[in-house]
């Protein structure tokens, strides 16, 4: 497996578990993760925060291993785009729903904890290094 995809699929599999982890917890405080979708229920499950925490952020990882190589500003674009979609996902998709309160604030975190791993990721593509050590 080549250095840039180990760190892609290292920094999806952190983002799933550092969210199931917050998801879980959130559930243990009483979040049913419930709400309204065009006028009926719905639910936010776990696999669900799974796939909103691996297809985005994996999608723009591999964009950025692609691209920045042949254009620079690819990573820098990047390490604004991809915090900034993640929080502000909490404003038009967590806050505006009708979750109880232990519900909205584990999604919220589970938004923010994106930022952080999206920039380690993005600047480890960047700069060559590696977010863990190559198999011997």
């Amino acid at each position: 497996m080549s250095r840039r995809l180990r760190i892609i699929v290292l920094a999806v599999l952190t983002a799933m578990l550092v969210n199931q982890v917050i998801y879980t917890i959130g559930r243990a405080v009483g979040g049913t993760f419930e709400f309204t979708a065009a006028g009926r229920p719905a639910e936010v499950f776990a696999i669900t925060v799974a796939g909103f925490s691996a297809v985005p952020m994996l999608l723009g990882l591999l964009a950025v291993a692609l691209l920045a190589p042949r254009f620079g500003w690819v990573t820098w674009a990047a390490l604004i785009v991809g915090p900034v979609l993640a929080i502000a996902t909490i404003f038009v998709m967590t806050l505006p729903a009708d979750f109880d309160t232990a519900s909205k604030v584990a999604l919220s975190l589970c938004h923010l904890t994106l930022a952080p791993i999206i920039i380690v990721a993005v600047r480890a593509l960047d700069r060559g290094t590696t977010l863990a050590p190559a198999p011997a």
